[in-house]
């Protein structure tokens, strides 16, 4: 038996990651991914556990590298869009990536900024970032990602006023870096609640 159903989550990775896992305790288990759709079959409930990866600040090569290490260690990976891109015809700008990250191309890194990671279910907590370091560091990338989003729009939207534009373009563009900013606060919470921890720890 299969299930379709359509959710978009954008930017709110661990919401999309709570998603999943909550319908492989059902019985249900992720098969295929787009923007908007996933598609389930089913399969012993609590059978397979997720966790989701941001990727998109990878170059093509570190971003294979790294789903191939994924899929040695025995686990499955599928890749899903995020689509967080400045566009130019076939070539997409990302200021905040790493080296040849910055530059994602079709076919290439382009829509594949998010990896999906199932594992069998062992009984054992399911994290690909285990260490405090990791994933401080990790969750400071996510928040100047959609950090960078939210301050370009907000300065298109103040280039477009000053210029006169059509006030629609202002409010849109005033909306797109709203919608941006959520994820980039969400970002930042989860980090300071890690520095905070780390400083407890101590």
């Amino acid at each position: 038996m299969k299930k379709i159903l359509f959710r978009y989550f954008y930017g709110f990775i661990e919401s999309q990651q709570r998603f999943i896992n909550r319908m492989a305790e059902q019985g249900w288990r992720l098969i295929r991914t787009g923007r908007f759709i996933y598609e389930f079959e089913s399969c012993p409930p609590g059978a397979y556990q997720y966790c989701i990866d941001f990727v998109g600040q990878k170059s093509y090569a570190a971003s294979n590298d790294y789903r191939n290490f994924l899929e040695e260690m025995g686990y499955r990976v599928m890749t899903k869009p995020i689509n967080t891109n400045v566009s130019l015809g076939k070539i997409r700008f990302r200021p905040w990536g790493s080296g040849w990250g910055k530059i994602s191309t079709t076919p290439g890194t382009f829509n594949k900024e998010l990896l999906i990671v199932e594992k069998e279910n062992d009984g054992q907590p399911f994290e690909l970032h285990t260490t405090s370091e990791d994933k401080i560091a990790y969750y400071r990338m996510l928040r100047r990602v959609w950090a960078t989003l939210s301050i370009a729009c907000a300065a298109f939207a103040v280039f477009f006023a000053v210029k006169n534009e059509a006030p629609w373009r202002i409010i849109a563009l005033g909306i797109i870096a709203l919608i941006h900013l959520f994820p980039a606060l969400q970002s930042h919470r989860t980090l300071m609640h890690l520095k905070w921890e780390g400083k407890v720890s101590e």
